[in-house]
């Protein structure tokens, strides 16, 4: 990690949730917002008076009509983007869902194999932390982009045992 992020800010703070069960992760199709037409895990920012945890469940209900259970943190993502924008993003794993998940204004489910994500449709950084995340590590990933181009990346593993489970 270099000594940007030492003393970086976050612009706004927001929440990322993957559910995983049978051998299946929940993603979208993203319809609107940032990162528009890429592959993700629903979420989206924080309201105020919100904890991550708490939007991590609301942004899923919103977005694809479930609640997630059994939450656990997997990690926190440190966005710098060059014009400015910067964003602070905790990613959280679900062991699974109440409900069945539809499409919705923002997003399209689709139930994936966790041997077939899709990395080439999702936000470069993906790649680097999910794989991670889904065998139960936790991280802190530093990065920085240009638009939808990554320039730099910092991804730093904890142990195992430092994961919370909430």
């Amino acid at each position: 990690m270099d000594d940007f992020w030492k003393t970086w800010v976050p612009g706004e703070r927001a929440t990322l949730c993957f559910v995983i069960r049978d051998g299946q992760i929940l993603l979208i199709l993203k319809k609107r917002g940032l990162g528009a037409g890429k592959i993700n895990g629903p979420g989206g920012r924080l309201e105020p008076g919100e904890s991550a945890e708490e939007a991590a469940i609301r942004e899923t209900e919103e977005e694809l009509g479930i609640t997630p259970v059994g939450l656990e943190e997997g990690g926190v993502l440190h966005f710098q983007f060059v014009d400015g924008y910067s964003l602070h993003c905790t990613v959280f794993t679900a062991r699974d869902c109440l409900g069945e998940a539809i499409e919705t204004d923002e997003a399209v489910p689709r139930w994936t194999p966790l041997d077939a994500i899709p990395y080439g449709e999702m936000w470069e950084d993906d790649q680097f932390w999910l794989p991670g995340v889904i065998e139960g590590g936790h991280f802190q990933g530093y990065f920085h982009f240009d638009g939808e181009k990554m320039l730099t990346n910092d991804v730093i593993w904890s142990k195992k045992e430092d994961r919370k489970v909430l």
